[in-house]
C-alpha cells in the first residue's frame, strides 16, 4: 500500500516551520492559547462505504485511487496540501474543504469550508486544482492569510469532476463530488 509513502512525504514538508499562535481575523487568538497549532489530517484508499477515504465516482477515482491530506493552521496563516494517486491519467480535477466529514452520500460532506461565510473566493475557502500526470498522480497545496478556530473546522477534503470555475456566476463550482476523505486532528 503507497498510502504511508505520501503521508511520510507530507509530514516531512509539514514540518519545515516551527508552529505559531492560532489568531482569527482580527489577530486575536481565536480557541487556542499560546504556541498551539492546529493540524488536522486525512488519507487512505478511496473504497465504497468507507466514510475516512470514500468514491462517488469509479469511473474518475478507478480502484486503487488513494490521496493523502494535511491542513495545518498557526500563525494567522492555514496551509493544506493534497496527494493523489491512482486517478485517471492526465486529466484536471478541483478540491475543495467542505464543512462536514465524508458521508454515504456526496452531499453529507456539506457545502465548502468558508472562513468568511458566504463569501466564496480563494482567499476564503481552499481551492486545491490539479492534473494529475499520465500515472494518475498529482499534488496540489493552498495557502491562506487566516487561522482556522476549534470553534469552525471542515470536516473533509472534497475531490471533484472539474476544475474550479474562477469567474462567473458559477465561480466556486467544480462539478460532481468524485471522492472524499474525512479530516481529523
Amino acid at each position: 500500500m503507497r498510502v504511508p509513502a505520501l503521508l511520510l512525504i507530507l509530514l516531512t514538508a509539514a514540518c519545515a516551520a516551527p508552529p505559531g499562535p492560532v489568531q482569527d481575523a482580527t489577530g486575536a487568538q481565536a480557541g487556542a492559547s499560546p504556541g498551539e497549532s492546529i493540524r488536522l489530517s486525512g488519507a487512505g484508499e478511496f473504497a465504497p462505504g468507507d466514510t475516512a477515504a470514500i468514491v462517488y465516482d469509479r469511473k474518475l477515482a478507478p480502484e486503487g485511487a488513494q490521496a493523502s491530506a494535511t491542513v495545518e493552521s498557526s500563525g494567522g496563516k492555514t496551509r493544506t496540501s493534497l496527494v493523489v494517486e491512482g486517478l485517471l491519467p492526465e486529466r484536471r480535477y478541483g478540491a475543495h474543504l467542505h464543512a462536514k466529514a465524508c458521508g454515504k452520500k456526496p452531499d453529507e460532506a456539506g457545502p465548502h469550508f468558508q472562513h468568511q461565510a458566504g463569501q466564496i473566493s480563494p482567499a476564503s475557502e481552499v481551492w486545491l486544482d490539479f492534473t494529475t500526470d499520465a500515472a494518475g498522480a498529482g499534488r496540489a497545496s493552498a495557502r491562506n492569510n487566516w487561522a482556522l478556530s476549534r470553534d469552525s473546522l471542515p470536516g473533509s477534503l472534497v475531490i471533484h469532476a472539474e476544475p474550479t470555475v474562477t469567474e462567473g456566476p458559477q465561480v466556486g463550482q467544480a462539478g460532481a463530488r468524485v471522492a472524499c476523505l474525512t479530516l481529523t486532528p
